[in-house]
């Protein structure tokens, strides 16, 4: 949970574009100490995390541009911010274009800067800050241009935001219990570790926080939206393992719920510990840690493997007790985000809203919502995108005093949000019409739901990707000439993270096949500069399906975990198979049989109308 236990999210301006001329000038000074031509400033942080606790934001700091992707380079003479095609508008209002130039994280990249500097230029980095995998690129490029990457530490950024920097997070690890995490973390070590000595391998070092909450059952709050502790641990091959974490963290009760097989000490003893290694192999993932520890374990005298991290798939692929406790948390929040949905349908067509208003609207429902044990909201799962007509069109908006825009009949409201529960994690996004839809967001509505519908109801045969899937939610899109610039789908944590892999379904090469278990998002979208967005968005997870008579392969399809009404005044029918009309009726129809009981008779009453057969 967030400090602020009065409201989840703010919506102050955190930073300003102006603030790149000061903070760039005295990192500047930094660099030239060090002997520095240039700087790179990833996003990520120690952790790799791509939400980072305040202290870590450090290329916001050094650039006013807070999306959740992103790095610079900073030279002498000039900056560079690299930003993906979510943040195309945000990263230009964002920051000062007497400092920084933005280019597209698609188009260009950290290495081809790197490659076209100045032969015989030093350019820094902090190992902490990238992984090893990001850092091969970097040096490909350098050694190809006469270019010296040289690893620096304390990293100059640190030291030119110096005592404004704010503190390290301390938020209390407390248990996961078992009815909620389906294994005891004994049997999850006692499983990799099975692994790890069947491969030769002594350890594995571990520094993703996802990994560290799945395989103690813990939780934390150290990641903004995630209740995710920072840490690291080493695995052993015997399924003991030690954890490192700030003393301050443990909560009563931890160490006793950890067991006698974990001991725990603090960060700075991971390279003592790593020294018990020495002449071992030691498992490192080489996208999911950090430069740093590639060379910790090498000063050890361990040999470092890099491998995926042992946690990744496991995590990935949810046990049967995650799966029915994420199914009835999503349940619980399809009926808040109905109560929700009738308010947009029915008051807020009159008052008219502001964005903030929306977005607040959201949180005080889903806060008054059940108070049972263990079924009340913990956090938001991320910072509600509230975004009406142009601001539907960014992707990733996040709304603040400034931009705050009130909602008006004849455009759209784009609202993607999600919860933190102690059973699941939830994310969501519907778009509805304030006042009569135009012909044309009816058009394009109904072209993203047919993608949306693709998506949900295909069949696939065992090992298949992500990426083998992905052109079915674009296919209508594709067809009209349109696309859209974001991943079709993520996966999802049960209370962790949001966002989480491997698994994903994008453009993008993705070698992890689907799996029983996994969680992913179905959102695509279709987004107008300038006037407005769509976006339809359910959770959904992968479960073995029945083998056609005569089929021969193995099958996976798609289960439902999200149901909250789409908003019917937006479909244009004439455009929908008699395939497509039926889902949609089903998945209504399913609607209003589970979430019915959950609200109150006028909201029944509308969501009855809101789902009846098209």
């Amino acid at each position: 949970m967030t400090a602020d236990t009065a409201h989840f999210q703010h919506f102050d301006v955190t930073t300003q574009p102006s603030q790149g001329v000061a903070n760039v000038a005295a990192l500047r000074v930094e660099m030239r100490k060090m002997g520095l031509d240039g700087f790179i400033v990833p996003h990520e942080d120690e952790h790799q995390n791509e939400y980072l606790p305040d202290a870590n934001e450090r290329l916001a700091w050094v650039s006013g541009f807070t999306g959740s992707a992103g790095a610079a380079i900073i030279f002498m003479d000039r900056a560079i911010l690299f930003a993906d095609g979510r943040y195309t508008l945000q990263s230009r209002e964002q920051t000062d274009p007497s400092v920084f130039s933005v280019e597209d994280f698609n188009a260009s990249s950290l290495a081809d800067t790197v490659a076209k500097a100045p032969r015989g230029s030093v350019i820094g980095y902090d190992a902490a800050l990238i992984s090893p995998f990001s850092l091969h690129a970097l040096q490909a490029a350098a050694d190809g241009a006469g270019v010296t990457l040289k690893s620096v530490s304390p990293n100059p950024l640190d030291l030119a935001w110096g005592s404004a920097r704010p503190a390290q997070p301390m938020a209390l690890i407390v248990p996961q219990p078992l009815e909620y995490a389906g294994v005891a973390s004994a049997d999850k070590r006692a499983h990799l570790a099975a692994t790890l000595k069947a491969n030769g391998i002594a350890a594995a070092l571990i520094t993703a926080p996802s990994s560290l909450a799945w395989l103690f059952n813990i939780r934390g709050g150290d990641v903004i939206r995630s209740p995710l502790p920072l840490g690291q641990a080493i695995l052993k091959s015997d399924g003991s393992a030690d954890l490192f974490i700030e003393p301050a963290k443990i909560s009563d009760g931890l160490l006793e719920w950890l067991g006698n097989e974990v001991s725990v000490a603090g960060p700075q003893d991971v390279t003592k510990s790593l020294k018990a290694f020495a002449g071992q192999n030691v498992l490192i993932d080489a996208n999911l840690s950090s430069a740093y520890w590639l060379e910790a374990i090498k000063t050890a005298g361990a040999a470092p493997l890099t491998a995926d991290d042992p946690c990744l798939l496991p995590r990935a692929c949810k046990n049967d007790v995650e799966i029915a406790g994420t199914t009835a948390a999503h349940i619980r929040d399809g009926a808040l985000l109905t109560t929700f949905l009738y308010w947009v349908a029915t008051e807020a067509q009159d008052t008219l809203p502001t964005e903030i208003e929306v977005a607040q609207k959201l949180e005080q429902i889903r806060k008054a919502g059940p108070k049972n044990e263990g079924t009340d909201i913990r956090d938001l799962s991320f910072d509600t995108i509230s975004g009406f007509g142009p601001h539907g069109a960014l992707p990733h908006y996040k709304v603040n005093v400034s931009s705050d825009l009130k909602t008006a009949k004849g455009n759209l409201l784009l609202v993607d949000s999600g919860a933190q529960f102690l059973d699941g994690t939830t994310d969501v996004t519907r778009t509805v019409a304030m006042g009569a839809p135009t012909a044309e967001h009816k058009r394009m509505f109904t072209l993203v739901l047919k993608g949306h519908i693709a998506l949900a109801t295909v069949k696939f045969p065992a090992g298949t990707t992500g990426t083998h899937l992905d052109a079915l939610a674009r296919q209508f899109l594709w067809a009209e000439g349109f696309d859209y610039d974001h991943g079709t789908g993520h996966g999802v944590g049960v209370y962790l993270g949001v966002h989480e892999g491997p698994q994903r379904i994008a453009k993008a090469l993705n070698r992890y096949a689907l799996q029983t278990g996994m969680i992913v998002s179905n959102e695509p979208g279709f987004y107008k500069a300038g006037e407005y967005g769509i976006r339809i968005e359910n959770l959904q997870y992968v479960t073995e399906a029945e083998i056609p008579a005569g089929g021969e392969r193995p099958m996976h399809r798609f289960e439902n975990l999200t149901w909250a009404p789409i908003d019917r005044n937006l479909i244009d029918v004439s455009l929908l198979t008699p395939a497509e009309r039926a889902y949609m009726d089903s998945y209504h129809a399913r609607c209003v049989a589970l979430l019915s009981p959950l609200v109150s008779d006028e909201v029944r009453g509308w969501l009855i109308e809101a789902c009846k057969p098209l």
